[in-house]
């Protein structure tokens, strides 16, 4: 490299943006990730040692899959070279092939290929690198935000290590953000900038995991906020907002008004008013709620509310509870939205609620005995202990019901579960009348 070339890469660094020009040159600088790249992990001893094999980066963007490829390619021994999928065509590949064969055999050096965005290349794409990762010609590094196991070919994957990467935790985050604005080599420090604690939280907060947002925000933060009279650039909440275009919505995930909001969606749900829970469920999502959360308490209410009086509500609940987790944001509040609204709209009940707490009671205020012919009989003497003596079998009688004690004898009358009139449960209760009436 000339002193022109020198040159040009250096402007070139100092005009790129914020979040590329923070990305860690070494692995001990990298942010997060610990369950792959800890001291401990294969990953980092991989890269450390310098003997990575082909893997593949899956995660979410802003997560950093990038970045360790940026920190293997400053580590390595082996040639680096990056193609990104979106572009690159047949003759690029080639070219990368030809330029690997080369430097193989001239300096037994070997090649490392990261190919961005992997997912976007067909199967004949895919195909064609085959025989040079399996042949030593390239080592393979990878980037995805798709599932690897969907879109990469299944001969590729079997000859690579598939590494997730997972969203940073907050508090990653905001090491990345004080990184971003007091760092003078790499950040915007030398700009004189100072962020406040709450637009930390907030940014920190909106970035959901993803790195890249955050630090996009703060530079246009710096470069587009006027001095104050200390001479200082202040990143405060409002100006973090406007940057990253989103409204303050007050609410606090440890704070009263995270609970009021809760309570509400809740109380929303249980009421039968879809207007008023899909709007609380939107103000939840808008301020970064955990969607894991919002879904349990879908499936709370659920039980607690609906119950048998529609069965299903606690399926659906389920079922996208299950579904938000595979999918995530933003497809997840479509499904969230339709769980709100079958639970708000069910029929209602909180019959099952009460027969369980006024089971519990019973429970605390008596002593009772399981009633002999109930007992277990499966084991030999158990006859000889009356054990299981004189039980009749349900399935042996007309609509597959017999009168016979069940409870204790001790709380022989008690009634515990007193289904409603409402959907579902108009029939239960209507069946468990008859057989009373039938039985007695």
């Amino acid at each position: 490299m000339d002193l022109f070339d020198y040159m040009r890469e250096r402007n070139m660094d100092k005009e790129a943006p914020l979040a590329s020009r923070l990305r860690p040159a070494t692995l001990d600088e990298v942010v997060g990730q610990h369950h792959i790249i800890g001291k401990d992990k294969l990953l980092y001893r991989a890269i450390k040692a310098d003997k990575l094999g082909s893997v593949i980066f899956y995660g979410p963007p802003g997560t950093g899959k990038t970045t360790l490829a940026k920190v293997i390619a400053n580590t390595t021994s082996a040639k680096f070279t990056q193609i990104n999928a979106t572009v690159a065509g047949k003759k690029d590949m080639e070219e990368v092939v030809r330029q690997a064969k080369d430097t193989l055999g001239m300096y037994q050096q070997k090649t490392i290929l990261f190919v961005d965005e992997i997912h976007r290349f067909n199967k004949g794409q895919q195909d064609y690198l085959l025989p040079f990762v399996e042949d030593g010609t390239l080592v393979l590094i990878g980037a995805t935000t798709e599932n690897p196991y969907f879109e990469v070919n299944g001969a590729l994957i079997s000859r690579s290590s598939i590494f997730e990467l997972q969203p940073l935790s907050k508090e990653d985050i905001k090491i990345l953000i004080r990184r971003a604005v007091y760092d003078t080599e790499k950040g915007m420090g030398s700009y004189g900038a100072e962020i406040n604690d709450d637009a930390l939280e907030f940014l920190a907060d909106l970035a959901g995991g993803d790195a890249r947002s955050a630090l996009n925000a703060v530079e246009l933060g710096v470069l587009t906020t006027e001095r104050a009279q200390d001479g200082k650039i202040h990143l405060t909440l409002d100006v973090v907002s406007e940057c990253i275009q989103k409204r303050v919505v007050r609410y606090d995930k440890t704070g009263d008004n995270h609970y009021d909001t809760i309570s509400a969606f809740i109380k929303s749900m249980r009421g039968s008013d879809p207007d008023a829970a899909v709007f609380y469920l939107a103000k939840m999502l808008y301020a970064g709620e955990d969607i894991k959360f919002i879904a349990r308490r879908i499936m709370i209410c659920a039980s607690e509310d609906v119950g048998n009086a529609d069965p299903m509500a606690l399926t659906v609940a389920v079922s996208a509870a299950q579904a938000v987790e595979r999918i995530g944001m933003p497809e997840a509040q479509i499904i969230l939205s339709q769980a709100v609204l079958y639970v708000a709209t069910a029929p209602k009940s909180n019959s099952a609620c009460n027969a369980v707490f006024a089971a519990m009671e019973s429970v605390r205020a008596n002593k009772t005995t399981v009633p002999a012919h109930l007992q277990d009989a499966h084991y030999k003497g158990s006859k000889d202990l009356g054990r299981g003596t004189g039980y009749l079998y349900a399935h042996d009688y007309p609509k597959h019901y017999v009168r016979q004690q069940y409870l204790p004898e001790e709380i022989g009358d008690a009634r515990f579960y007193e289904p409603g009139d409402n959907g579902y449960e108009k029939k239960i209760k209507a069946w468990m009348e008859y057989i009373r009436e039938e039985n007695r």
